[in-house]
């Protein structure tokens, strides 16, 4: 008997749903360590990627005041959840072909950084790490500063998804969801970036997209396995994004079902977007209607976008970012999604962090 699902984007927009869907395997071997630009190990050619969609945001300083103003609090705090996605074809799972091609492309990592521009170690967090599928965050560390909310507007609905920032060459990079940048058939307008967000609080201010990009496979298809995006954003009082909050780690091409853990403002029922809610376990494979791989995670809407980190040590708040919130199953809503970090999304955020912001 054939099994087929609705997929519940984790997007925040007016008649809101939730989240997420399921990955398969692997076994790339253990990541290095580099620059900005990432640094490989092996002798295998990793396969090439096709070119990232890129999207002109608010790339003067007019537009980037305009879309400034028009995020006040009241709208904010009124964004609401994405209605439901459903697939648009029958799913497809992880085939020998897949597999061997994933595992042909070295792993990359890229460390983090703090704000003074330092590389900083990530200590690896413990293989026994408290399970959540659901809780808020409340130990601080850099995470608290590195993730946040974004907002746009959909269809001429004030929305949100989540985000975080990262290691760039440009300082200016956040790594979200595709669908946090582009769905049905346009990119998103007023895109922002409000790191740290915390009950209505911008401790360190609101950042306007200058540049929006995602996997050529999610701007003409949406599909769902290359559900990644990324977003340059222009600077703010002069300073660069991870010149004031630091930026995470980032891989691809790494190992699957590892301990992971994810983070997100979900905004849809039982949660109401204001604050930082995580979820942590070890990750497993979407055999049904994805590649992606999958998280025991009860978050909700709003929290699309949201990252997903290898390493993540818990007391100092810094991992290696490896995913992001994509969707979830109607028929397991216990189940979060994400997509699995390969070349394309590498490609993604090559062409962001390469991007200067005007």
């Amino acid at each position: 008997m054939r099994r087929t699902a609705h997929l519940v984007p984790i997007l925040t927009l007016v008649a809101g749903s939730a989240l997420l869907s399921t990955a398969v395997a692997h076994g790339a071997g253990a990541s290095t360590v580099g620059t900005a630009a990432g640094t490989t190990t092996g002798a295998a050619a990793a396969p090439a990627a096709p070119k990232p969609v890129e999207e002109e945001a608010a790339d003067t300083k007019t537009e980037q005041k305009t879309v400034q103003h028009y995020w006040t609090e009241a709208k904010m705090e009124a964004a609401q959840p994405l209605d439901t996605l459903a697939p648009k074809k029958e799913g497809i799972r992880l085939a020998a072909a897949a597999i061997a091609a994933q595992t042909a492309a070295d792993p990359v990592s890229v460390p983090a950084t703090s704000p003074d521009g330092d590389t900083v170690a990530v200590a690896r967090g413990s293989a026994f790490a408290r399970a959540s599928t659901g809780a808020r965050w409340t130990r601080g560390g850099a995470i608290a500063k590195t993730v946040g909310r974004v907002f746009f507007v959909y269809q001429g609905r004030n929305a949100s998804c989540s985000a975080n920032a990262v290691t760039s060459e440009n300082k200016s990079t956040v790594i979200t969801a595709g669908h946090c940048v582009r769905m049905g058939g346009a990119f998103h307008d007023n895109w922002v970036f409000v790191p740290g967000y915390q009950d209505g609080d911008r401790p360190y201010g609101t950042w306007v997209a200058t540049t929006l990009y995602t996997t050529p496979q999610w701007n003409n298809s949406e599909d769902i396995n290359y559900d990644v995006a990324a977003a340059v954003v222009a600077p703010l009082n002069g300073k660069s994004l991870t010149d004031v909050v630091g930026g995470q780690g980032v891989s691809f091409n790494q190992s699957r079902r590892q301990q992971m853990h994810s983070f997100g403002y979900p905004s849809a029922s039982p949660y109401d977007g204001s604050k930082l809610i995580y979820c942590s376990g070890r990750a497993f494979d979407d055999i049904l209607m994805s590649r992606d791989i999958g998280m025991n995670c009860n978050t909700t809407g709003g929290s699309s976008g949201g990252p997903w980190f290898l390493n993540f040590n818990e007391s100092t708040g810094l991992g290696t970012l490896n995913s992001v919130n994509s969707f979830k199953y109607n028929f397991a809503t216990g189940w979060m999604f994400g997509p699995y970090f390969g070349t394309d999304a590498r490609a993604v955020y090559q062409a962001a962090q390469s991007t200067g912001t005007p």
